[in-house]
């Protein structure tokens, strides 16, 4: 079995960042693939980064204040 261990940079698991836990995904050197250890969530680094660009997508207007609804109505 390889040695698991991190990858060149922290990369979170997107399946899991998506349900609002917060884990830090491993990398396995010999299959050049990034897993999580919690939802078994296996993928390359280009699959990683673009799911992850979804999550940033989700979480986007997360800090900005909301005043209105944005329309006019009556």
């Amino acid at each position: 079995m390889a040695q698991a261990g991190k990858g060149r940079l922290n990369y979170r698991c997107p399946s899991c960042f998506m349900r609002d836990l917060d884990l830090d995904m491993f990398y396995d050197k010999e299959k050049e693939e990034y897993y999580c250890i919690r939802c078994q969530y296996v993928g390359n680094e280009e699959d990683v980064l673009e799911k992850n660009q979804m999550a940033r997508f989700r979480y986007g207007d997360m800090r900005k204040r909301f005043t209105g609804f944005g329309f006019e109505g009556g």
